[in-house]
C-alpha cells in the first residue's frame, strides 16, 4: 500500500510542479493540483479504516509531504494541513466523524486556535468567530475553528464550508499559493458530535493512528514540508552551480571551493534532520502498533526532531540561497521561492524554538506543560 501511495503522490507532485507558478500568482492552488492530490488519498491520510479511510502510517505521510513540497511548497503545505486535520477523526464522536470524513472526496482544514466563542444550545453550540491561517480553506469541504465555550472549555468545531465566510487577506512573503487567509462564522449551529476537546476526551477508534499524539502528527507534517522545501533548494543550487559562471571567474561556480563546501553542508543539514525525524517517528509508530501509548519522553523527542528539522531546513536553504548570489533574487529562480517559503513555514508554532524549552524541562525532570506535545 505504501509503495502505491507514494507512486500516486509522485504523479500528483508533478502536477503541482507544473502549476506552481500559477498558484503563486493566484495565491491558491489550481483546481488541477487539488484534484491530483485528492486522488492520492494524502488529504485523508489519517482517516481510520473504520470510517473508510486509508489510515496511512506517519512515516509514509512524512515522505509523501516532503515529496509534494519539493515540487511546490504551497502544495505540500496544503496537503499537510488537510492530512493532519484528519487525525481528529479518531477523536470526534462516531456520528460526527462519519459525517465529516465518510466521503472519500472530502477535504478538511482550518485552524486550531481558539479565536471564536460558543454558547451551549440544544444538541450542540452556537459558534461565532474569525480565524487566521486558513490554509487551503478555499478547497475544503469542512473547516475547523477553535473556540472557548460558555462553560470555559476549549473546543474544536467542524463547520460545512458553505456556512463559512472566507476573507481575502493572504498577502504573504512565502507560501503564497496556500490561500491561508482569514475565515469567519456568525452564530452558526454546530452539533455536539462535530466538536471535540483537543488534548482531552476519549478516542472513539481502536487503532495505532488513534494512539499517536495529534500534535506530534501536526508538528511532523510541518517539519516534512520544511524538509521538502530544503531538498528542493539543495537540488537547485547543485544544478545552478554546474552551469553558472560567476563574474570575473574562469570556471563555473561548481569549481569554487566555497561552493563545494556550502553545498555539502546544506545536503548534510537536510539528510541528518530527515534521519532524526524518521527515526523518532518510526520509534513512536512502533510503540502504538504494540498498543502502547507514547510516553511524555517519546512525545518530547518527536517534537524536538520536528523543530530541529525545520531549523536545519532553513539553514540549508539559506546556504543555497546565498551561494546562488545575484541569481537567487529573481522570482524566476526557484531558490527565491524556497527562501521565502521556508522562512514562512518555520514561523509555525509547532516548530517554534520554544518547543526546546518544553523538551528540555521534560529531559531534566522538571514540571512542564505537555498538553501540546
Amino acid at each position: 500500500m505504501t509503495s502505491a501511495f507514494l507512486a500516486a503522490v509522485d504523479a500528483a507532485a508533478a502536477v503541482a510542479a507544473r502549476h506552481a507558478d500559477e498558484a503563486e500568482v493566484n495565491r491558491r492552488l489550481t483546481p488541477e493540483t487539488v484534484d491530483a492530490l485528492r486522488t492520492t488519498g494524502v488529504f485523508r491520510s489519517y482517516v481510520p479504516a473504520a470510517y473508510g479511510g486509508p489510515e496511512i502510517d506517519p512515516l509514509a505521510v512524512s515522505v509523501a509531504l516532503e515529496r509534494v513540497a519539493m515540487a511546490d511548497g504551497a502544495a505540500g503545505w496544503c496537503a499537510m494541513i488537510a492530512a493532519t486535520t484528519t487525525s481528529i477523526a479518531c477523536l470526534l464522536p462516531p456520528d460526527g466523524a462519519r459525517e465529516v470524513f465518510g466521503d472519500p472526496a472530502s477535504i478538511s482544514g482550518g485552524a486550531y486556535a481558539p479565536s471564536g466563542s460558543a454558547t451551549t444550545a440544544d444538541g450542540g453550540y452556537r459558534l461565532s468567530g474569525r480565524w487566521s491561517w486558513g490554509s487551503g480553506t478555499d478547497h475544503c469541504d469542512w473547516i475547523t475553528g477553535g473556540a472557548v465555550t460558555d462553560a470555559g472549555e476549549t473546543r474544536l468545531f467542524f463547520i460545512p464550508a458553505h456556512e463559512v465566510t472566507l476573507h481575502d487577506t493572504w498577502y504573504s512573503s512565502g507560501l503564497q499559493g496556500t490561500a491561508s487567509g482569514d475565515f469567519s462564522v456568525d452564530d452558526v449551529f454546530v452539533p455536539a458530535d462535530r466538536t471535540m476537546r483537543p488534548g482531552f476526551g476519549p478516542r472513539h477508534v481502536d487503532s495505532p493512528v488513534a494512539l499517536f499524539p495529534m500534535f506530534n502528527l501536526l508538528a511532523s507534517g510541518v517539519a516534512s514540508v520544511c524538509l521538502g522545501i530544503a531538498q528542493r533548494a539543495v537540488d537547485e543550487i547543485v544544478a545552478l552551480a554546474q552551469g553558472k559562471m560567476p563574474t570575473f571567474a574562469s570556471k563555473t561556480l561548481a569549481h569554487q571551493q566555497i561552493a563545494q563546501i556550502e553545498i555539502a553542508k546544506a545536503a548534510a543539514c537536510v539528510g541528518a534532520a530527515r534521519a532524526y525525524l524518521q527515526t523518532e517517528l518510526s520509534a513512536a509508530w512502533g510503540e502504538v502498533q504494540r498498543a502502547e501509548k507514547p510516553t511524555i519522553a517519546r512525545r518530547a523527542t518527536v517534537r524536538s526532531a520536528c523543530t530541529h528539522a525545520a531549523e536545519e531546513s532553513a539553514r540549508a536553504v539559506d546556504l543555497a540561497y546565498h551561494l546562488g548570489g545575484g541569481s537567487s533574487v529573481y522570482r524566476t529562480n526557484p531558490l527565491q521561492r524556497c527562501f521565502r517559503d521556508i522562512h514562512t513555514a518555520t514561523q509555525h508554532l509547532m516548530v517554534g524554538r520554544r518547543v526546546y524549552e518544553t523538551v528540555g524541562r521534560v529531559m531534566l525532570g522538571l514540571d512542564a506543560d505537555t498538553t501540546t506535545l
